[in-house]
């Protein structure tokens, strides 16, 4: 059993990911800002930090045996709104880490580092990357590579991730389910566009038993790959009277990707527990239960959170900014 350090433990996938360390027996803390939070009240050792004030961070990195780095800006709308602090968070807090960190390290990157492709990508295949989001995440891959680091390129995500955390509506599934019960119709931009899916929960049943095995390297997680509109097809099964309008409107989300995760299956064993129906079907719940207040509220979205803090050049983060929320990072 390990010191597990979850770093960004309290966000939509480290709630399931701290269970699941926790329920495998694992000591674990956890490392979180709080950024979309109000408060943190899961039973479990808690660290308020970010990641940027490596003074504060640094002697749970000593206490660890292991780190789960689940920190990041997330998603190509949120990264968008500011660079710099983009490339801060997700590359730049990597380099110092690898440099004053030697055990074993859990890496989450996207599969959006895939871009726009033809075909089934596999960990080999060029990457091509289309936003600062996916950018970011392929530079950081090259800084985590020589370090005892297995790196996950996880799926568009969807589903309930525990019952403390966040639920995102900015997400494909999540977004079209919500809308399908209260509205009863969804709108489809294009929807030829593929995806590989993955529910949130998954994303531990490959975390956790890679926290002391010898695997590095990078490792595709995905459970089915469809497009947008099948997406929305199947929202329909489920969500009775619904109607999908599809408009042939260019989106402005150019990715188009499938991937496989065979390389995962095979070193590992990793197969997804739970499938697109299970996520529509606890999002249909939440939804018609009255569990989701006001669907329109900006923390359900990462990049609607975040836009007037950086409108008003206030840093989210909690560091002194200069013009156009640069952050300052911490010695």
């Amino acid at each position: 059993m390990a010191n597990v350090l979850v770093v960004g433990g309290a966000g939509y996938i480290g709630g399931h990911v701290t269970d699941r360390l926790t329920e495998a027996g694992h000591s674990v803390r956890v490392y979180d800002n709080l950024l979309y939070e109000e408060k943190y009240l899961k039973p479990v050792d808690f660290v308020r930090g970010d990641i940027l004030d490596t003074a504060r961070l640094r002697p749970h990195l000593n206490w660890a045996d292991a780190v789960v780095w689940l920190a990041a800006l997330v998603g190509d709308g949120a990264c968008a709104l500011d660079p710099s602090l983009t490339e801060q968070v997700n590359l730049e807090s990597l380099k110092w880490l690898v440099r004053h960190f030697d055990r074993r390290l859990v890496f989450m990157s996207t599969c959006s580092v895939y871009g726009a492709q033809d075909g089934i990508l596999d960990e080999d295949s060029p990457v091509n990357p289309l936003s600062v989001y996916a950018k970011t995440k392929v530079e950081a891959e090259k800084v985590v590579a020589p370090a005892n680091c297995i790196t996950f390129r996880l799926g568009t995500i969807f589903g309930v991730g525990d019952r403390f955390s966040r639920l995102r509506l900015d997400l494909v599934i999540n977004l079209l389910t919500v809308k399908a019960c209260l509205y009863r119709r969804m709108s489809v931009y294009g929807g030829a566009q593929y995806r590989p899916m993955l529910h949130v929960r998954d994303v531990a049943e490959a975390i956790v038993p890679n926290i002391a095995t010898p695997h590095r390297g990078v490792y595709n997680l995905v459970a089915d790959n469809m497009t947008i509109l099948q997406a929305a097809e199947k929202i329909a099964e489920v969500v009775p009277g619904v109607t999908v309008e599809r408009t042939e409107l260019k989106f402005q989300d150019a990715r188009n990707y499938q991937v496989s995760g065979a390389r995962a299956e095979q070193t590992f064993g990793f197969k997804p527990n739970l499938t697109v129906y299970d996520g529509i079907r606890e999002i249909k719940e939440l939804t018609e239960q009255g569990r989701i207040g006001d669907v329109y509220n900006t923390r359900y979205s990462n990049a609607e959170f975040l836009r007037p803090l950086i409108k008003r050049d206030k840093s989210p983060l909690g560091y002194e900014v200069g013009p156009n929320l640069r952050a300052v990072r911490a010695a």
